[in-house]
């Protein structure tokens, strides 16, 4: 949930960890297009760049690519630092922020049912609930909310949160159940960060705010409705939105933090929490299988219709420091450095750090996971997989 040079990393997971944004790395790729094809084809460059991923100091690293000559896997490191076992290709893990993008998905799913309109105040839906410290959910729109324009604090940013959640004391507070309102209330606290639509700053808050609107909106869970409108019409069994279960479903590995102490400290495992942490932000499981089906059917516009799919697609500037990185509603485009552009979204959450990324035509994807929070570049993983 803080933009970080190496990919958009968002989520829950340490005040590293609090935003998502795909960066382009200086790096220039060498070599001919026949060596270029050739290593895609085989996706060497993407498995050595997995293997960097555990030599720069996590446990494990799992990803898996579809294009044109079918799937493959890979994988480096363990699963599991106490057994050795290593990690397999449905494995399931938690996805962080790429939750949002299921979110911003039903959101603009009911805005082409009529049920409401992408430039609704926030206010209309949720009366009373943006307000205090310079926050008016009177001048903020569901827009602003799904592409972080709305100004509102980022309730991760908050010491005292990130205290409980993100330190040491997440091994007292792992299973404490986190209300939406208890969230936002939290980031109240805090007067906004700008003006709404002025700028551009990645905020939980805003997704958590989402959630609540779909349940207004509804008249249901907002993980039910992601249940009904992509998980069962995808037939994506290995995903899963699990409220405040702690328990991973199997087949997992395990998930490792440092809790937000320097590298090189105590490793701890951190596979159990209670997700209501990150709610309608960052709480889902699957794999990533399931994850490149979701973005492939997105892409091809077997989830929303067209003039959805165009305000999903019109993005903001991130930032001037990395003009390579747009965004859109709830999802992501960035150039590569080969010129390529992917669409995605990223997320990370207490010892677990997750990609998923795609080409326009949804042609190409590649869904990655990383089962530590403190080290490993999956940027580079996905420069050698679609530039190799």
């Amino acid at each position: 949930m803080a933009i970080r040079k190496r990919a958009l990393t968002a989520a829950m997971v340490t005040a590293a960890l609090a935003a998502t944004a795909f960066t382009v790395p200086a790096a220039a790729h060498t070599g001919t297009t026949a060596d270029h094809a050739k290593a895609r084809a085989d996706h060497t460059k993407t498995r050595a760049a997995l293997e960097a991923v555990v030599r720069e100091g996590v446990p494990g690293a799992l990803a898996q690519a579809q294009d044109r000559d079918g799937t493959w896997n890979g994988a480096a490191g363990v699963a599991d630092m106490s057994t050795g076992r290593e990690r397999l290709p449905r494995d399931r893990y938690r996805v962080g922020s790429i939750t949002k993008t299921f979110v911003a998905t039903v959101v603009l799913q009911l805005e082409a049912e009529g049920r409401l309109d992408l430039d609704d105040t926030v206010e209309r839906w949720l009366p009373g609930v943006v307000r205090g410290n310079g926050h008016d959910g009177r001048k903020i729109t569901i827009r602003q909310l799904l592409n972080h324009t709305s100004g509102i604090y980022n309730v991760t940013a908050d010491p005292g949160f990130q205290k409980k959640v993100f330190g040491p004391d997440f091994l007292q507070h792992r299973y404490d159940t986190w209300t939406p309102r208890q969230l936002v209330a939290i980031a109240m606290q805090h007067g906004p960060d700008f003006a709404p639509g002025t700028d551009w700053r990645y905020s939980n808050t805003n997704y958590v705010l989402a959630g609540m609107v779909i349940e207004k909106a509804t008249g249901r869970p907002y993980g039910k409705e992601v249940e009904r409108r992509i998980l069962t019409p995808l037939k994506l069994r290995a995903t899963s939105v699990p409220g405040t279960d702690p328990r991973m479903p199997k087949p997992s590995g395990r998930a490792y933090s440092t809790l937000s102490a320097e590298p090189g400290g105590a490793v701890h495992d951190v596979t159990e929490l209670n997700p209501s942490i990150a709610w309608a932000a960052g709480e889902m499981v699957s794999d990533s299988a399931d994850l490149q089906r979701f973005v492939r059917a997105l892409l091809k516009g077997k989830l929303l219709p067209p003039r959805q799919m165009k305000e999903m697609t019109t993005t903001v500037p991130v930032s001037a420091d990395t003009p390579s990185v747009r965004y859109g509603l709830g999802l992501s485009v960035q150039k590569l450095s080969c010129g390529k552009e992917v669409w995605g979204h990223s997320g990370g959450i207490h010892g677990s750090g997750s990609d998923m990324v795609a080409t326009r035509n949804g042609q190409h994807s590649l869904a990655m996971n990383v089962n530590g929070d403190w080290a490993g570049d999956m940027q580079a993983v996905v420069e050698a997989e679609f530039c190799g």
